[in-house]
């Protein structure tokens, strides 16, 4: 990946690889996660228990294949579990479907189950070797031969082992290869040896892909971001250009929303029903309510929440605000920190001015208040219900309810001020 960061940690709609792979595999019914790191990796073991506390972490200090890094958690796997899953960081997008399909098979008598693909170029690939629907080896690619290269059935690495079995099928490979190395693909063999049953579920290649760089980052994403505009659009949600909408991993749009072209949706957004998201528009972390209209050229940010029928409009900047029925910003504005009254109209270029260099406040506008166009509200500061602020005014005192409010110092006009002003002005520029 040519990154400082470990690659599992690299994200996909807003989730990081190891992530989505636990995501999926806790959805199809995985009772305990165990997950194998290298030595000195707190920030991969932090990530994990962000989402699965009760995971289990183990350290593999040497790396001598897949089949070692799986006995590092011997003493877990010899706990009598019907079904072992054995999958990979850098493989976020197998569906829990493909992971239960696996488990079906274990349950069906097979006790040990290989995922495959139809590879369009198998090269490279490991290749399963089939007798009918029996698995009868893993060959890599450098050890098959003519006819075994010419198989396209390839080897997507994840596999499921009857719980029963599977310290005894990994305490059997061994390490008679070039790199000295236990591989869990010779787990197949060692099934056959000892005459138990081996199967494969085929996916499809797209689904099995494995993040090795930035290149193969950006396909996943585009890949996964095609599957939430699918859910999302088969949900009931409206997309007039889907290529263009950016979605995270939990954004949640309920049916009848519109969504305009040239979106993005960071993480945490709940859009209820009949809401319009214009083109050009940015959200995260918030809920918009229904019937309301965002944008464009809007961006919503991190703790705002909005009641129904609410107008967020072109260049308008909301964070941290809760805004309640029918309330307007619509063009220009920057409202954070604040609450705002059912009713209220926000004109253009108001600003809450929330932040001392310090600490941030709060600004409280009430229900069907009226902020004139350029208003600067200096926060801690207070607007009562129905008042209203003049155009262009500083406020740093609260407005009492039903008030009208000047903060504007009285316009004063110099008789022919503004050609001895340009004159002086441009004396100054030709002679310094």
């Amino acid at each position: 990946m040519r990154s400082s960061r470990p690659k599992v940690l690299h994200e996909i709609a807003g989730l990081s690889l190891i992530g989505h792979v636990l995501a999926s595999v806790t959805a199809a019914g995985a009772d305990q996660i165990v997950v194998v790191v290298g030595p000195d990796r707190p920030d991969v073991e932090a990530e994990i228990q962000k989402s699965h506390p009760d995971a289990v972490m183990v350290v593999q200090r040497e790396r001598k294949g897949t089949a070692h890094a799986c006995l590092m958690a011997r003493e877990i796997l010899s706990g009598g579990w019907d079904d072992v899953l054995v999958v990979f960081g850098d493989t976020p997008l197998v569906k829990p479907q493909t992971y239960q399909s696996m488990r079906d098979r274990l349950a069906s008598g097979q006790q040990v189950v290989a995922l495959g693909f139809e590879a369009d170029t198998p090269d490279g690939y490991g290749r399963l070797l089939m007798a009918g629907e029996t698995l009868l080896a893993i060959r890599e690619h450098k050890d098959c031969n003519d006819t075994e290269r010419a198989i396209h059935l390839c080897n997507a690495g994840l596999m499921a082992i009857d719980g029963q079995h599977v310290m005894a099928l990994l305490n059997s490979i061994g390490n008679d290869n070039a790199q000295q190395e236990y591989y869990l693909t010779d787990a197949v063999a060692c099934a056959v040896a000892q005459g138990l049953k081996t199967g494969i579920v085929r996916a499809p290649e797209h689904e099995v892909m494995g993040i090795n760089d930035r290149v193969q980052l950006s396909q996943a994403e585009a890949l996964y971001q095609t599957r939430l505009r699918t859910a999302a659009m088969q949900a009931g949600v409206t997309m007039q250009d889907p290529s263009s909408v950016y979605l995270s991993h939990d954004t949640h749009i309920e049916r009848d929303v519109l969504i305009e072209p040239h979106c993005v949706f960071g993480l945490g957004v709940v859009i209820e029903t009949g809401s319009v998201i214009h083109a050009f528009s940015h959200l995260s972390g918030c809920r918009i309510g229904r019937e309301t209209s965002i944008g464009p050229f809007a961006r919503v940010r991190p703790g705002t929440r909005t009641a129904a029928h609410v107008r967020i409009g072109n260049f308008v900047e909301v964070k941290n605000a809760t805004l309640d029925e029918h309330v307007k910003i619509n063009h220009l504005s920057y409202v954070g920190d604040a609450s705002v009254g059912e009713g209220a109209n926000i004109g253009a270029g108001t600003i809450t001015c929330n932040y001392d260099g310090f600490n941030k406040h709060h600004t409280d506008i009430g229900a069907r208040a009226f902020i004139g166009s350029d208003s600067a509200l200096i926060a801690p500061v207070s607007i009562g219900e129905g008042a209203y602020v003049a155009t262009g005014s500083v406020i740093t005192d609260s407005v009492p309810a039903h008030a009208l409010a000047f903060g504007r110092a009285r316009q004063v006009n110099k008789a022919d001020g503004g050609r001895l002003l340009n004159e002086a002005l441009k004396k100054k520029k030709e002679h310094p």
